[in-house]
């Protein structure tokens, strides 16, 4: 059955999302906001790590990344949420090594999720 109000191709995506696990779908955007969040925290292998560095959209980044592993661990197990914690983990610390003025324990990004982190 098509939905009437989509163009073709927009159902045709709203199906195969449909076909994608939940955990799957989790991970996907977990990596994701990994992957922006490392390059905005000048974690990039690239020569110009340090011109894609902004410390101000890393926080946003890690704070929603946190956000969604602490919400979500509970629905996809251990198996899945401990290496997303252990990613989120090293991006809190690296984050807190390129900070030039260093946040208080427990008020760095995603720590109002995760805790302090140390």
């Amino acid at each position: 059955m098509q939905n009437e109000d989509l163009p073709p191709a927009a159902d045709q995506t709203a199906r195969d999302i449909a076909e994608v696990p939940a955990v799957e779908l989790i991970n996907t955007v977990a990596v994701h906001l990994m992957s922006a969040a490392a390059v905005k925290t000048g974690l990039a292998d690239d020569t110009r790590a340090d011109e894609l560095k902004d410390l101000d959209e890393a926080r946003k980044l890690i704070t929603a990344l946190a956000g969604l592993i602490t919400a979500a661990a509970p629905e996809v197990g251990s198996t899945h949420a401990a290496p997303l914690r252990d990613g989120l983990r090293s991006l809190q610390l690296a984050f807190r090594e390129e900070s030039l003025v260093p946040d208080e324990p427990g008020k760095g990004p995603g720590e109002k999720w995760t805790g302090p982190v140390n």
